[in-house]
C-alpha cells in the first residue's frame, strides 16, 4: 500500500527532480510535489512524496528526517489527510 510523506524545511531552490532522487534511494517513488505559491511560482519550502510501499516510506522517513539538504535541515513525517478548505465569507455570523 502507498504511503504519503510530508517533507518540510526545504530550501526554496530544491526541485521535484532533486527530491525524487533523494527518496528513490529508499524505494519506488510514485509522486512528488513541491508546493509553490500560486502567484509567484516560488517554492513554499515544503512538499509531498508518495512511495508505493509503506516499509520503504518508513525507512526513508527514518533515514531522511533531520538530514541536511541544500544547506537546510529537512523534516520528514507521514502526511496527514488534507483538511476541507471551504471558502470563507470573511466574517463570522452571530445568531
Amino acid at each position: 500500500m502507498a504511503m504519503k510523506l510530508y517533507v518540510g524545511g526545504l530550501a526554496y531552490s530544491v526541485t521535484e527532480q532533486e527530491l525524487e532522487a533523494l527518496f528513490t534511494e529508499y524505494g519506488k517513488v510514485t509522486s512528488v510535489t513541491v508546493i509553490k505559491d500560486r502567484d509567484s511560482g516560488q517554492s513554499k519550502g515544503f512538499g509531498f512524496i508518495e512511495m508505493s510501499e509503506d516499509n520503504e516510506a518508513k525507512t526513508a522517513m527514518t533515514a531522511l528526517n533531520g538530514k541536511e539538504v541544500s544547506g537546510r535541515t529537512i523534516m520528514v513525517n507521514e502526511a496527514r489527510p488534507q483538511e476541507d478548505r471551504r471558502p470563507s465569507d470573511g466574517f463570522r455570523k452571530s445568531y
